[in-house]
């Protein structure tokens, strides 16, 4: 019992220590439209990003020279992933993984500069 008590204890101190650094804080951006870019496989990727001060609102991809498949084909996949979840925080496509990194890395640059 006292082995489980001891474990209860350490990870109310973890998690607590988390929340005071910031660690679960929800992520707050200033509205506008910002743009990034990326290194994909055939070269630069950009993208367009529109933000709300609660989260990403629309992307468009500006500019790239990925081919349409698989390059392009993962690039917009991903871009509805981001939307769905609201974060690049996601896993590249299986056979485009430049182009994937390329994409994510341009939408990641977009909302480093709508941070507050």
């Amino acid at each position: 019992m006292k082995a489980y008590t001891t474990w209860i204890l350490a990870a109310a101190i973890l998690f607590a220590g988390c929340a005071s650094s910031g660690l679960f804080r929800e992520v707050s951006y200033t509205p506008g439209i910002y743009e990034g870019t990326g290194r994909g496989y055939r070269g630069p990727v950009h993208v367009r990003v529109q933000v709300s001060p609660g989260g990403i609102e629309d992307i468009v991809i500006t500019r790239h020279r990925e081919s349409v498949f698989p390059g392009l084909a993962a690039m917009e996949e991903l871009l509805e992933a981001v939307l769905e979840h609201g974060s690049t925080d996601l896993d590249t496509v299986s056979g485009a993984t430049l182009s994937s990194r390329g994409f994510l890395e341009a939408v990641e640059n977009a909302l480093m500069r709508a941070r507050q």
